[in-house]
């Protein structure tokens, strides 16, 4: 698993949970401290809700190897979940191409950057693919398994059995802009960050409509728990990829959140404030 931060800890913990041992590389040694805290407090919270034993938490806990250094990251299958911008994914594609075998599968957890153009400029084409995950990772249960054109049949049958092994719902899917979930959601961020900017309601009551309707979390909560800037880039990405449509504009609600630092449950203060820890 490469990068350690809320969504590669996540991942790392679903895949340690249905007995795979993973080795978690992050380059910021910070990074993956926080990272053996969270998935720490996630098992905690597992074996308080009765949804794990202890000694399931402890075998969780042995199968999971930290590193900082990339060199140890040979596996058969490796999921990246680092920094949302193509030429970071495919410098450290690159680099895990060179100390691993042909046969290693390249996975990206790419949330709206195209598959197609990835494997195009990685070795073996046929073994990389998009593997979807959503936050939190150890919980939520859908997968889009994303297959590129250059993508073989044999990749995307061992993702989607690796997918139910952790108890997951695969969904396959052609590369496309946003793939199914974020394209259809966005409108969901999108009309809800317009209703305010145009003072038609606020955050809170856009919210609590919302989860009134059967949603389990309101918009602005849930950009929060996803994080600003990925959300905001998730919607650039498909903006350009649809040649800028106005259905698809940046909120400049968002985009100024953004630039001020306040990303959501990540920087303690979002849509909305959080308590530190």
């Amino acid at each position: 698993m490469a990068g350690a931060g809320t969504m590669g800890s996540g991942i790392a913990l679903a895949a340690a949970l249905a007995d795979y041992d993973v080795i978690l590389f992050d380059s910021n040694e910070k990074v993956l401290e926080n990272a053996g805290r969270m998935i720490g407090t996630n098992l905690a919270t597992l074996v308080a809700k009765q949804k794990l034993s202890e000694a399931g938490k402890e075998q969780a806990t042995r199968r999971i190897r930290y590193t900082a250094d990339i060199a140890e990251c040979v596996a058969d299958l490796v999921i990246e979940a680092i920094i949302e911008k193509m030429e970071a994914k495919v410098g450290l594609f690159t680099s895990l191409a060179d100390i691993n075998s042909p046969q290693t599968i390249l996975a990206s957890n790419t949330s709206s950057l195209s598959i197609n153009i990835l494997q195009e400029q990685v070795s073996h084409p046929g073994r990389v693919a998009g593997l979807h995950f959503f936050n939190p990772a150890q919980i939520m249960k859908l997968v889009e398994v994303v297959k590129g054109k250059d993508t073989s049949k044999e990749v995307i049958l061992i993702l989607t059995e690796l997918c139910t092994r952790m108890k997951k719902t695969p969904v396959l899917c052609i590369d496309a802009p946003g793939f199914i979930v974020n394209r259809v959601a966005r409108h969901y961020y999108l009309e809800a960050m317009r209703l305010v900017e145009q003072g038609i309601a606020d955050i809170e009551s856009v919210d609590a409509m919302m989860e009134a309707s059967g949603f389990k979390m309101g918009p602005f909560k849930l950009m929060d728990l996803i994080g600003m800037d990925i959300n905001l880039a998730v919607s650039q990405s498909l903006y350009d990829a649809f040649d800028q449509p106005a259905r698809f504009k940046p909120s400049e609600l968002q985009i100024q959140k953004v630039k001020s630092g306040e990303l959501g449950k990540k920087t303690g203060k979002g849509f909305y404030v959080y308590a530190a820890g």
